[in-house]
């Protein structure tokens, strides 16, 4: 034992609990229970062992060492091609899917949350050794509120406003509103889709989001979420049963049909406004140069 034994142990303690408060397994069952969990805490362990082991080594002048920083971050990224192709696989196997941008979202999460354990274990042992175990406390006690704000970022409720409306019949097209969503022509098929058959609106509270949600990941990934909590009424080779997302093009909203097992209004209204809105379908025309000196976008 030496000088950097306790403060490496108290640096690597912080970097796996960190990496456990941000691992979370919830209705989507990702990742699973129990193995999925043990791989990311495997890996969670060994993020917070780089990054404690980077002070010690720029203490101690060996720079050399700072070199496996720039190897994690090589491995990470595997960490983060192995997600995308593990849910890829998975999805062709889903009644209803999540859609690509929705697995890369979730794939750069654990990518990234890798990367907050390495701060959460550089910045507590950091503070340990330069000073003390108690403001290495303190410092722990700010990754983690760091960690948590960085845990999952907006929802889609924060964007738009949620709205239920029956799905009704204009002959054999299906609308939900005034938006078309399908045609079907059977009429068995049409009994099962108004007995079991929900509909909603969202409606968008500013540019923004009218373009945010007319992203097709972001659907998708809206009817995944809502198919998963509350079940799907269909199996495979019933096309006239899928969940569909339908956008108005004159004002932006988007009608979405869903078939759910449990059919409760206002739980399925929760569940879509706690859908997280992708990182990769965000849009922000508003903050186009053009777009702020000319007219202003509603």
């Amino acid at each position: 034992m030496n000088e950097y034994t306790y403060p490496i142990l108290f640096g690597v303690t912080v970097g796996v609990l960190t990496r456990l408060y941000l691992l979370k397994t919830d209705y989507r069952q990702y990742p699973t229970y129990l193995h999925g969990k043990i791989i990311h805490i495997a890996l969670g362990f060994i993020a917070a062992g780089l990054g404690t082991i980077a002070v010690p080594a720029i203490m101690e002048k060996e720079f050399a060492a700072i070199t496996f920083l720039a190897l994690a971050a090589s491995q990470f990224r595997d960490v983060r091609n192995m997600e995308r192709n593990t849910l890829n696989e998975l999805d062709q196997y889903e009644l209803v899917p999540r859609g690509k941008t929705y697995i890369e979202g979730i794939a750069i999460v654990f990518e990234g949350r890798n990367y907050l354990v390495i701060f959460a274990s550089f910045l507590s042992t950091f503070a340990y050794l330069v000073w003390n175990i108690w403001l290495g406390i303190v410092a722990a006690a700010i990754s983690f509120i760091f960690a948590r704000k960085f845990m999952s970022g907006s929802r889609i409720g924060d964007i738009v406003e949620v709205e239920y409306v029956k799905p009704h019949f204009k002959g054999a097209g299906l609308y939900v509103d005034n938006i078309y969503i399908m045609n079907i022509g059977l009429e068995a098929r049409r009994e099962e889709i108004l007995r079991y058959g929900m509909g909603f609106i969202l409606k968008p509270k500013n540019f923004n989001a009218r373009s945010t949600i007319a992203n097709l990941g972001q659907r998708q990934a809206i009817l995944h979420d809502i198919s998963t909590a509350l079940g799907v009424y269909r199996d495979s080779g019933t096309p006239a049963l899928v969940p569909l997302a339908k956008r108005d093009l004159d004002d932006g909203r988007v009608g979405i049909f869903i078939l759910p097992q449990e059919k409760d209004i206002e739980k399925a209204k929760a569940i879509i406004r706690n859908v997280p809105t992708l990182e990769n379908a965000i849009r922000m025309p508003t903050k186009s140069e053009t777009n702020q000196a000319g007219k202003v976008l509603k």
